[in-house]
Formats: structure tokens, sequence, C-alpha cells
């Protein structure tokens, strides 16, 4: 197609937009739409409007209530009609995000929700209430969609609770590459029973697509709630801390590295203040040699540590940079490496020092800057070396931050020894002082004791015999 000459109609598009183009068809759409500035727009528009964003959102969107048959309507209603439109700017993420819909990770729910693929994807069900069927759970609902898969809300009946279903994107079904990464996932996060690592209950497949049974949490993604309220105030950045260091530390102690370490992959379970980690999809081993690949690069780019962004391999430190560009972002709202283009970010993490973050936010004390800049240091031998080492650092600037007059500052984060409270620190040095004087006694005494010898070896005989004499 020629740009101008001969634009696309309104159904190719729409076919397009519905997946039902041929692969040949799809290139020639692609190609021209790379030079048609008028079909592009118009592929925009037909992906914004229609109320079939509108009705899938009614009838695929979990409900508030979270009870069995709160989904109002079936997949049967899904029907495109062209008389109506949604309110202008809105997508199915924005009319979702509205009515609380609960996240199993961030996941952005967008125009190109996938409604005819869960038609021909789920099997039938007996139930009115549910939209559809994997296997022996009876799918509520659809949370939303990411880049490798769909998570969807069922109820497995067996056990009578909810569990949440990520099934793998038809897309990305087709590469071996993509399906070692989603098993990856399944092995790596089913290694680990810990209270801040969401659990993988079971993995199997379903119409030629794997999937993931996991606990249907509800709540919020960390960066949810960061794109909600902003900042985070110390005691919720060292809460945050504690919890996400603890569940790497159970990671760590399996010989994981999880890779993608972000505000997006850690969960906030709604009700209790407790975080889970999740999306085990780029973990390693930490002996796995394939990490050593020249040139490979794997996780988000702004939260990756320096080692990943050279895709040189990574160990368990790796993981530790990555929670300091967590917590630096919480501090400030932003993370610490920000530039246009992912090149650009790649070598600011690698080269450039961040910005303090007292400067953007002062009421930050210091030492919990220098906790996180210590994280965020470029040698990983200059870092925090371990997760538990994080953890406990973060609980005890937690406890001194309620109780001061109780608890002292980490030595280690303290710029002003008097802000510790450790009498330990001058007692050692009141006793280095004490061993500096000792030292003096005792090299006086080496120098005293030899020549008293000598004295003595040189008094006379005669000298000897007067003193007897005067006895």
């Amino acid at each position: 197609m020629a740009a101008g000459s001969q634009c696309c109609s309104v159904a190719q598009l729409e076919f397009a937009l519905r997946c039902e183009l041929t692969a040949a068809e799809q290139l020639v759409l692609d190609e021209h739409l790379e030079q048609c500035d008028a079909c592009r727009r118009k592929l925009d528009d037909l992906a914004a409007a229609g109320d079939v964003w509108g009705i899938a959102r009614r009838s695929l969107a979990v409900g508030s209530s979270g009870a069995p048959g709160s989904t109002p309507g079936t997949l049967a209603e899904l029907e495109i009609s062209d008389d109506h439109r949604p309110p202008p700017g809105e997508s199915f993420a924005d009319a979702g995000d509205r009515e609380g819909t609960p996240a199993v990770a961030d996941i952005s729910v967008t125009a190109d929700a996938p409604i005819y693929f869960l038609k021909s994807f789920l099997g039938p069900t007996d139930d009115p209430a549910m939209i559809g069927r994997i296997g022996p759970y009876e799918v509520v609902g659809m949370i939303g969609q990411g880049g490798m898969g769909i998570v969807l809300k069922a109820l497995d009946r067996s056990l009578n609770r909810f569990v949440a279903i990520k099934v793998m994107q038809p897309t990305c079904a087709g590469t071996e590459t993509a399906r070692a990464r989603f098993a990856r996932e399944a092995r790596a996060a089913a290694a680990i029973s810990h209270l801040h690592v969401v659990a993988i209950h079971a993995v199997a497949e379903w119409n030629g697509l794997p999937y993931l049974v996991m606990p249907y949490i509800r709540g919020e993604s960390l960066q949810r709630r960061l794109d909600v309220q902003g900042r985070f105030s110390v005691e919720e950045i060292l809460r945050v801390g504690v919890q996400i260091a603890s569940g790497l530390a159970a990671a760590h102690a399996q010989g994981l590295v999880h890779r993608d370490i972000k505000p997006a992959n850690i969960l906030m379970e709604q009700g209790v203040e407790r975080l889970q980690i999740t999306d085990f999809g780029l973990a390693r081993a930490d002996d796995d040699a394939s990490q050593t690949l020249s040139g490979v690069i794997a996780g988000t780019p702004r939260f990756m540590s320096p080692e990943q962004a050279r895709g040189e391999r990574v160990d368990t430190r790796s993981d530790l940079f990555s929670l300091g560009s967590v917590l630096y972002t919480l501090a400030t709202g932003h993370s610490p490496f920000r530039a246009e283009t992912t090149f650009a970010v790649l070598r600011r993490i690698t080269e450039d020092t961040p910005r303090s973050i007292r400067e953007m936010n002062p009421e930050i004390p210091g030492w919990l800057e220098r906790l996180i800049h210590r994280l965020l240091v470029k040698d990983p031998d200059l870092r925090f070396q371990t997760a538990a080492e994080v953890a406990h650092v973060c609980e005890r600037c937690l406890r001194y931050r309620q109780h001061p007059e109780m608890t002292p500052l980490p030595l280690e984060l303290a710029e002003d020894p008097a802000q510790t409270g450790h009498r330990p620190r001058f007692g050692w040095i009141r006793l280095k002082r004490r061993y500096r004087w000792l030292t003096v006694s005792l090299i006086g005494s080496l120098v005293v004791i030899p020549a008293i010898t000598l004295a003595w070896r040189g008094s006379t005989p005669e000298s000897s015999a007067s003193s007897s004499a005067l006895l």
C-alpha cells in the first residue's frame, strides 16, 4: 500500500484489532502503517473507540465484592457496536482502575485486551456466573495482562478458594525462549517458601498454553501505590526495605537471583502491611553459566545494576542494587537513573552517581540516604553483601526511628558518633588510650630492666665488701 494512495478500510483495521488477519496481510498492513499517518490515526481512533471496551470491562473485570457470580455479564455479550463510544481518552485500564480492580502484579489492561482470545481459549462452564474454565478452575474474570501473560481470577472449587491464573500470551507461546522463561518462573518461585514471596500452587497447560496458579492477592503493586500517593514516608521506606530484603534473602538462599526487582513486581496486600515479590520470569541460578553470555541484558533498565546493564554475569548483590533503586524511587518519587532512551539509561547506571536524595526530599534523614546510596555503589564488593544484612540494618533503623531513646542507630550509618548512642564506641576509645599508656609502660620497662642488670653486673668486689662491712 502506498501512503495516501490506497489507505486501509475501516474493516481491515478492525480485523487487525481483532487479530484476524493472516500473517501475510499483517505484514502488508505493518509496512503501510509505517508510512501512513492517516491510517495510524484511524487505527488509534478505532482502538480507543467502540463500546466493546466498556462491555469488556463490565464482563471481564473482577467484581469488587470478590464473590463468585459478582462479575456482571458473560463473554457472549462481547459484541462490537459502532453506535457507542466510551468517554474521550478513556481506556480499558482507566475504567478498571476507577473500580479498584485488584492486582496480582502491575499489569496494564489496555485497549487490545484479549477478548477474542479468551472466547476461544476458555473451556465451557456450567456456572452462568463464570466466564469459562481452565482445567479444574472456574474463571471469574480478567485481572489484567502484560507482555508475557494474561492474569485471570478463578475459583478452585476443590479447595473453595480464589486463585490467580497467569496464562502465557498466545503471541509469546510460539517461541521456545518465552516458554523457557515461563517455565523458569514456575520453577524458581515454587522453590521458595517465604512470607514475602508470592507462592506457586501449580503449573499446567491448557489448550496448548502453559499457565501458573498463584494465590489471589487483593491489593495493588508498589508502583501503583507510588503513582497514587507519591513519595513514601521514612517508616514506609524502611518497612519496604525490611520485607523485600527478607524475601530476597529467601530467594538467594535457594541460589536464585531475581534480576528484575522493581516497584511493579512488588505487591501490597490489601488490609495488611505485607509485601510480596512476584514475577520470577528472569530469575536465574547464581551459578548459571548462561548468564555469562556477552551482551545479554535482561531486566527493566531503570532498576538494573551496573553489571547487569553491561550484560555481565550477576550474583545476588545485583538484586541489592535494584532494591536500592526501588528505595530511592520511594524516597524521591522517581528512579535514580533517568534518561530519554534505554541506551542513555544504561549508560547513566554504569557511569553516573545519582542525585542526592536529600536535595529532592529534605525529610529523608542523612542516615537513610547513606543506606540507600550504599546499595547503589557501582562496585558490588562495596555494597552490602547479603540481603539478610540489608534486612537487619533496615529493621534496626526502623526501631531507631520509632524509639530513638531505646535503640541506637547502626554504627555504619551514623555520620555523627553521638547519633549512635553507643557507649561501647567511646569505651573502646578509652580502652585504646589505656592500652597506649600500657604500651609506653612496657617499653619503659624494657629499657630500665636491662640498664639495672648492666649496672649490677658492673659493680666491683671492693664495693661489695664495703657494703658488707657496713652491714
